[in-house]
């Protein structure tokens, strides 16, 4: 693989930089604090249902792997909030479910509400130390940096409540333009917010299949970012 690093700056200074660089979210500028099955058993307990935090984190992950992409073509601007909530729901029922936790709640909506808003919060996430030593050399170059995410709308908040947001002038959101990736459309709609032609722009990731393979396909120069 041509382009494989472990942080952001290992990437060398020998590629020329690009007009723009587009950047995964999370994964790559910042990850979940402890996992997410830590998350869930927290709040869980806080509702009166014991968990572990292992066996949730494994079937988040199997639930989430095995999920339809998080778009919803045709479906209002307005309305992309709800879907994305009950998207997520979704993936919360199939994983306490697979612990056999599920029917324990009292109020599974109520204590979904909780974990959804606190996905929103800087409580369930943390930035890596290469990040924003990253962002600023790449800002001081006079590169136009992006998000390209298959998150939801809620990366709007994180990267404002992360303080991350003045580095980016532009964030491109798979609900939001109803692409994933790897789906070249969403690489194609983020490059023309910058009126950037796909080979004189990055994409930096921590997905082989979504982001390396996905922006490689799409004619951007991919790199992939193995954290692990």
């Amino acid at each position: 693989m041509e382009h494989h690093y472990s942080t952001l700056l290992h990437i060398p200074s020998s590629l020329s930089l690009p007009k723009a660089i587009c950047l995964d979210a999370v994964g790559t500028l910042f990850g979940v604090r402890d996992s997410v099955g830590t998350i869930y058993s927290e709040v869980a307990s806080k509702h009166g249902v014991e968990c572990s935090a292992e066996l949730l984190n494994k079937y988040f992950y199997t639930a989430f792997s095995n999920s339809t992409p998080c778009i919803f073509p045709g479906v209002p601007t307005a309305d992309v909030p709800e879907q994305e909530y009950q998207w997520w729901r979704e993936i919360n029922r199939q994983t306490f479910t697979a612990v056999g936790a599920w029917e324990e709640f009292d109020d599974f909506e109520l204590f979904f509400q909780e974990v959804y808003r606190y996905f929103a919060t800087t409580g369930a996430w943390t930035i890596y130390p290469d990040t924003i030593p990253a962002l600023e050399n790449w800002q001081r170059s006079g590169v136009q940096l992006a998000v390209v995410s298959n998150f939801d709308s809620r990366l709007h908040n994180v990267l404002k409540v992360l303080g991350l947001e003045h580095y980016f002038s532009t964030v491109t959101i798979s609900t939001e333009v109803s692409a994933a990736k790897p789906q070249a459309a969403i690489f194609a709609a983020a490059l023309d917010k910058h009126a950037c032609a796909p080979q004189s722009a990055w994409h930096i990731g921590d997905s082989l299949e979504e982001d390396y393979l996905g922006a490689s396909n799409a004619g951007l120069t991919a790199i992939w970012l193995n954290r692990s």
